[in-house]
């Protein structure tokens, strides 16, 4: 009897190997699209463009965070988003950033040609959350790149009272040198500053005249203003200074032998002739204050007392009388500071003493 080869089995093992090859296939190409799309969004996707741009911040490399596309702003720009033109750019630098931390990307949502990336993170050590709007910015090879539709900088308007110098987080300014009026500038114009969001921008005043503790404040949204009242109070140097240029004020008016002192808070009323020229001298020193006035400084009412020797011959009968009286008085005064740094003492007179 002749054996007759069948090929169904054979047809059928390669139909079953050809679909195993195919699911193969498939589940490669899903793990290709999956990786693919991991890698997109951790390299080039918006998310990473914004994340990269807030690891330069967290590097200190502030350089490089401002040639990041969308970033750096015209001031055509700045006006138009409500800042003035005038705003300085001393605080867009390294030695001015604070620690940022933690950076972690909350959602990403696309809208049209826009992309809005919520991010978290700890600047210094406030916690925060921050929307950046990116698009498209063409191509590099198959890779797309990416911009800020919005400049994530932002502007502090500080208004800084009994001080010209200040520093933030560690980096000195002297408000003169970074205001557009320079030393013209009035003590209470507003000193717009622009800085990165987000960041943690803490103001302190440590001078031989005045000083403050930390004003802080998160930047956080970007192109707002943010403003920052700073009130110095004055130092125990600069107030003993004050007090010894009282007394000496005070001192050189019991100097003149008159009853009524030139440009002086004291004097003494008779109504008979003296006889004798008046000797005038300081029974009590005032112990002087400094307290703000607005962005200067001013000295508030103080007692003191003066003592004048001196003889009163009456008009009446002709009779000299030797007097000798304590008379009390108020000391105040205004004190502004100078564009050198000095300051000038006006003590309840429009008489000037200049100090260092």
């Amino acid at each position: 009897m002749q054996q007759v080869e069948t090929k169904a089995p054979r047809r059928s093992r390669l139909v079953v190997d050809l679909a195993m090859l195919s699911v193969v296939g498939l589940v490669l190409v899903a793990a290709l699209a999956a990786g693919g799309a991991t890698l997109y969004s951790q390299f080039y996707g918006p998310s990473a463009f914004v994340v990269r741009y807030l690891d330069l911040l967290a590097e200190g490399r502030a350089a490089d965070a401002l040639r990041v596309p969308g970033v750096a702003i015209d001031r055509e720009t700045l006006e138009v988003a409500g800042i003035g033109a005038t705003a300085s750019e001393a605080l867009l630098r390294h030695t001015a950033l604070a620690p940022l931390s933690d950076v972690e990307v909350l959602s990403e949502k696309p809208d049209g040609d826009k992309t809005a990336v919520t991010v978290s993170y700890k600047a210094g050590s406030h916690a925060g959350t921050t929307t950046f709007t990116v698009e498209q910015d063409g191509w590099a090879g198959v890779t797309p790149n990416w911009r800020f539709t919005t400049s994530p900088l932002a502007v502090v308007e500080l208004t800084l009272r009994g001080a010209d110098q200040f520093a933030v987080n560690g980096f000195e300014v002297d408000r003169r040198q970074v205001s557009s009026a320079g030393a013209e500038a009035a003590a209470l114009d507003p000193l717009p500053l622009l800085v990165f969001t987000p960041g943690l921008y803490s103001v302190t005043v440590d001078t031989a005249i005045s000083t403050s503790e930390g004003v802080g404040v998160l930047a956080d949204t970007p192109l707002a203003t943010t403003p920052v009242d700073v009130q110095t109070e004055p130092t125990d140097d600069f107030v003993d200074v004050v007090q010894q240029r009282v007394e000496e004020f005070l001192t050189a008016c019991t100097s003149q032998e008159v009853l009524q002192p030139t440009a002086c808070p004291f004097g003494l009323e008779v109504y008979n002739r003296i006889s004798s020229l008046p000797k005038w001298s300081i029974a009590t020193q005032p112990t002087v204050t400094v307290v703000p006035d607005g962005g200067q400084w001013k000295i508030p009412p103080t007692d003191a007392v003066a003592h004048v020797e001196v003889e009163i011959q009456s008009l009446f009968d002709g009779s000299v009388e030797a007097v000798s009286e304590d008379v009390t008085f108020q000391v105040n005064g205004s004190i502004t500071i100078l564009p050198d740094g000095s300051a000038s003492i006006r003590v309840g007179s429009p008489t000037d003493e200049p100090t260092g």
